[in-house]
């Protein structure tokens, strides 16, 4: 595509802008975080927007909260196969690595049970003390009234260090975690990858390393880690290498966006609203309705896609079969006609858990309650250390409309007195 004869969103007025001249993916609106006032327009004028020309080709927009439900309903007609995001698969028809996300039922519900009940709820209590010491270290070695980063320092580590944890990986090598997390869906030339033929060799080298750590498992695959659990699964235990690749980068990246951009987006969300700040210092017991507060205000990736499976009418749009259909799971966390004061972030909200972040349905994030208890064992741990992280300058956003983080947050912290 000439990307030329895009339109530069950057130079449009959210009020005027024609409707089918809006292009809700322009990487600018993200980047910049511009693109509220756009996904407001759409909500109200045209929930169901197509989109003919984009950097990822044409698609139809899905931004209001309840519409968003019936398409996550309608997995036969919105199929999550083959991809989960707006961008399409890198064109070599040589690699692909399905994963069960991006699978419908059978096949989906199959390889999700082998794997889910590593954070089911009995794990979730076992590992709560681990995080807590974890989180607790990370803290005390922190430099105090000097500035750095919080998402290298505390966002990126505490979710390392836990998936490490989740799939029994080598502790020195658990970087690599993160590298091959944010290579999934980087975007070319924004200073992770320069091209699709690095993102295949890095790729190809988690697939070696995850390779050598099945095979020494298979021989006695008893441990609670995900890794054993695929082995020892019906559904898992006789996978593809691709596959194989698929489900462990699905679970990399789910066990570490959600959490990292949640970590970072909320420390800037109580800096951006003192009072609310104020409100947490004075009565602690809210952290665990601000964690869903959080997680609903940054909503951590943006968005989730499916592909139409035939022709078929939605809210009087005709879609055809093939067509791409994103669902806005950011803009419908500011939906009005489903959260109250959707624009303002409170942290002792009423129903604070009635979000989208974690998706709906059958793809539901398996790992919600995982995600929710890191971030609330972090914020008590830190409520009992510092009486203000402060944030002291701009923070840089990951350049993508997938994942919604930041990549830097410069902070100082403030100890209790």
């Amino acid at each position: 595509m000439d990307t030329l004869a895009l339109p530069n969103m950057l130079d449009a007025d959210p009020k005027t802008i024609p409707l089918e001249d809006i292009d809700i993916s322009y990487i600018g609106l993200w980047k910049n975080d511009l693109k509220w006032p756009f996904f407001k327009r759409m909500r109200d004028e045209a929930p169901v927007h197509y989109c003919s020309k984009s950097e990822y080709g044409s698609f139809w927009s899905i931004t209001r909260f309840e519409d968003i439900l019936e398409v996550e309903k309608n997995w036969e007609v919105f199929s999550s196969f083959p991809r989960i995001s707006i961008a399409d698969p890198v064109e070599d028809t040589s690699f692909s690595a399905p994963t069960f996300i991006a699978m419908d039922p059978p096949r989906h519900d199959e390889q999700r049970k082998t794997v889910q009940d590593v954070v089911a709820p009995p794990n979730l209590k076992e590992l709560e003390s681990t995080i807590r010491a974890r989180a607790g270290r990370i803290l005390d070695d922190l430099p105090v009234n000097e500035v750095f980063n919080w998402v290298d320092a505390v966002s990126i580590e505490l979710t390392t260090q836990m998936l490490a944890t989740l799939f029994d990986f080598p502790f020195n090598d658990r970087g690599k975690l993160t590298r091959w997390s944010d290579v999934v869906f980087a975007r070319l030339g924004e200073g992770i990858i320069d091209s699709n033929e690095q993102r295949y060799e890095e790729l190809m080298e988690c697939l070696d390393y995850f390779t050598r750590l099945w095979q020494e498992r298979e021989q006695n695959p008893v441990g609670n880690d995900f890794i054993s659990m695929m082995i020892r699964g019906e559904a898992t235990r006789n996978l593809s290498s691709q596959e194989y690749l698929g489900n462990i980068l699905l679970l990399i990246v789910g066990g570490n966006d959600t959490t990292r951009n949640s970590i970072s987006g909320g420390v800037l969300a109580l800096n951006e609203h003192p009072d609310e700040y104020k409100k947490l210092r004075e009565n602690p017991s809210v952290i665990p309705n601000m964690v869903s507060e959080i997680i609903r205000w940054v909503t951590p990736l943006a968005h989730m896609r499916r592909t139409v499976t035939r022709d078929f009418e939605f809210r009087g749009k005709q879609m055809k079969a093939g067509d791409k259909v994103i669902m806005w799971y950011a803009s419908a966390n500011r939906d009005e006609r489903n959260i109250h004061e959707p624009e303002l972030f409170k942290i002792d909200r009423e129903r604070a858990r009635n979000h989208i972040s974690f998706g709906f349905g059958l793809h539901r994030c398996m790992g919600n309650r995982m995600a929710e208890m890191q971030l609330r064992v972090l914020w008590e741990e830190i409520h009992k250390r510092f009486h203000y992280v402060e944030v002291v300058g701009p923070g840089i956003r990951t350049p993508s409309c997938f994942v919604h983080g930041y990549t830097h947050l410069p902070v100082r912290l403030h100890p209790l007195m």
